[in-house]
């Protein structure tokens, strides 16, 4: 009897290597590693311009946001300028202007990044078919059926909507309709006291609003270095933001001249409108992920392993839809990190440990690396060196003399263990304390500081006050 020839199965024919559904940061990094990898890539999405959240509605739009009032706030204050109050008064869709060409410009800059690197890309909502078929359904009804052999999750999230809350009324927003907002209010409730509550908290005041900020926890910003978090809530209380720690709202009554915010302690605040702001939602519950065999949990996030690889293997997932840390910027290198993982099959590159945090509220506040709270905690032994902006010539110079630096260092080997700082520009400076975290041996200690030569008058000049401060405190 002849041996019958072993039938060779055919590769299976796929039309791209990889789809990334979603164009904001994690799927822009994602995409264009790959295509840096000779990988033929389709990217989705359902808006009408690339960028994401990010771009259209959360940390671009915000953060121009916030530039125009503090430059406002900073005139107003300069006594080279003489203003007559009414005149110069702004109004948030005033400064709305400058937001839309920023957003404009950042969408055109990444729609051309997508171009250049032969990236295809498609318009419409995805939804998954298989595990290697995506459904792209075009605003028109038409609809095209694409396939690769890996898949990323690139979805982003967006504001959390209480079922109870009505949206449609024209007085309530999230922090997506808020950006549609026509009229100029003069009260202002922001239900929700985490980074976007307080960073529109800063803008609402600036431009002269009564603001009351609904603070569902005991203190602002609690993930925070204590002494930074307290002094934002200090500025706020000098600026005239009442904040109200530990309420949660019972019902809002809508009328046609503005809401009323009851809250369960019996407290009732009245204003013009209201913004909600207290949480987010994982972009995936239109994904059909059911089809892949996925789920999402309560929040809409998906669960994956180091290498953003879900429980299908061939599917990934970077970006706020997987949670923590939920940064545009980690985001990104997220994307390219699952880039290498799908390239190679494996990567052992992963996030830094000491992940800077940026709040763009009105003075900023930025942190990297250790606490004072997580260093007592550990019982790791610890002095402090603090600079402050009102003695350096650079800030006395800008007018921008409120705020301060600290360095956290060990006692004995002197190591840079965290770096805070609340003020002008503190998302800045904080990257000079960040990079010597980084280093290895003895390049990350606080004698750095004060062996260098910084450019006089400047803002990094704090370093070298905080360095020397920190080291006379030293035990002799």
């Amino acid at each position: 009897m002849s041996k019958q020839p072993e039938k060779k199965t055919k590769p299976v024919s796929y039309q791209y290597d990889a789809i990334i559904i979603g164009t904001g940061p994690g799927g822009e990094g994602t995409a264009m590693k790959l295509s840096k990898n000779n990988k033929k890539v389709a990217v989705i999405e359902r808006h009408k311009s690339v960028g994401g959240g990010c771009v259209h509605w959360g940390t671009i739009p915000s953060k121009a946001l916030r530039h125009s009032v503090s430059r406002y706030i900073e005139y107003k204050a300069n006594p080279l300028f003489s203003l007559n109050e009414r005149s110069s008064r702004l109004t948030f869709p005033d400064i709305l202007g400058h937001a839309s060409s920023v957003i404009a410009d950042q969408s055109n800059m990444r729609s051309g990044f997508y171009d250049r690197n032969r990236v295809d890309l498609y318009k419409g909502n995805a939804s998954f078919v298989d595990q290697h078929t995506i459904d792209v359904k075009r605003p028109d009804g038409t609809s095209d059926r694409i396939t690769a052999k890996t898949i990323v999750i690139a979805t982003g999230s967006r504001p959390y909507r209480p079922p109870e809350v009505d949206f449609t009324h024209s007085r309530i927003y999230d922090s997506d309709t808020i950006l549609g907002l026509e009229h100029d209010p003069q009260r202002v409730l922001i239900y929700g006291a985490g980074v976007i509550g307080c960073e529109y908290a800063s803008i609402f005041k600036g431009l002269g609003a009564k603001v009351d900020l609904v603070n569902t926890r005991d203190r602002l910003l609690a993930f925070m270095d204590a002494e930074i978090s307290d002094s934002l809530s200090y500025h706020f209380w000098n600026s005239g933001i009442v904040i109200r720690h530990n309420e949660e709202f019972e019902r809002i009554e809508t009328r046609e001249d503005c809401v009323v915010m009851h809250l369960k302690s019996g407290k009732r605040v009245q204003v013009d409108c209201i913004l909600f702001a207290n949480g987010r939602t994982g972009n995936t519950d239109t994904l059909n992920l059911e089809a892949v065999g996925l789920k999402a949990d309560g929040r809409g996030q998906l669960r994956v392993n180091e290498m953003y690889q879900t429980d299908i293997d061939n599917i990934y997932a970077v970006g706020d839809v997987i949670g923590y840390p939920s940064l545009a910027s980690a985001a990104y290198d997220q994307g390219r990190i699952a880039a290498d993982a799908i390239t190679t099959g494996n990567c052992d590159e992963k996030l830094i440990k000491d992940i800077p945090a940026g709040i763009y509220t009105i003075p900023e506040m930025s942190s990297v690396g250790k606490t004072e709270q997580e260093l007592t905690a550990a019982k790791i032994p610890y002095e402090v060196g603090r600079a402050q902006f009102k003695h350096l010539a650079r800030a006395q110079i800008a007018g921008t003399q409120v705020g301060s630096l600290k360095i956290l260092f060990h006692t004995e080997t002197k190591e840079v263990l965290g770096v805070h700082c609340f003020g002008e520009r503190a998302s800045e400076i904080v990257h000079i304390g960040q990079a010597i975290m980084e280093q290895k041996g003895e390049g990350n200690t606080i004698d750095y500081f004060v062996n260098t030569t910084f450019n006089y008058p400047t803002m990094a000049e704090a370093y070298r006050v905080a360095a020397l401060n920190g080291l006379n405190r030293m035990f002799k």
